[in-house]
């Protein structure tokens, strides 16, 4: 009998969080959550220096990450979380993707010298992307350069500061 309280799809979100706040402390910034998320923002990083920039990001996490032909993977997105996140906002907004083996027991392990959570996440800019006549979910593309590490939310970051993530 199990004692987990949290379903896998909670697991998933508590790890694309984890994620998220391991690569935003690697780059030296810093990370809240927004309770409850009633405006499609699930955790906000903030950067010090010139203009205080900041990223608000939607989390999800998924064991079915398809790659297309062209490389880019595809993610079905609830058309909520896609209006909310391809409107206008001071702070810019940004969808990001964990990808998870199929197998949850991979999902992360720890061993005397490691701590491992597998595979890596991905980021979208919505923002500015069209109405949509989908009622329920939109698929989205997301490039693979799009990989959300900390040389990457660095140049995120310097792009917020400037006001040229748009």
């Amino acid at each position: 009998m199990s004692d987990a309280v949290l379903t896998d799809s909670s697991r998933k979100e508590a790890l694309s969080c984890v994620y998220a706040c391991a690569i935003a402390a690697r780059a030296g910034y810093m990370t809240t959550t927004l309770l409850p998320d009633l405006d499609g923002v699930d955790l906000q990083i903030r950067a010090g220096g010139a203009m205080r920039p900041a990223l608000d990001l939607q989390l999800k996490a998924t064991v079915n990450l398809k790659r297309r032909s062209d490389g880019h993977l595809v993610f079905p997105l609830k058309r909520r979380n896609y209006d909310l996140l391809r409107i206008g906002t001071q702070t810019p907004r940004l969808l990001m993707v964990l990808d998870l083996p199929r197998d949850k027991g991979r999902w992360m392990s720890v061993t005397k010298n490691k701590l491992i959570l597998r595979r890596r996440a991905y980021w979208l800019n919505l923002h500015g992307c069209k109405e949509v006549k989908n009622k329920t979910s939109v698929t989205v593309a997301i490039p693979k350069e799009n990989l959300f590490d900390v040389k990457n939310l660095r140049s995120l970051m310097k792009r917020s500061r400037g006001g040229t993530i748009r």
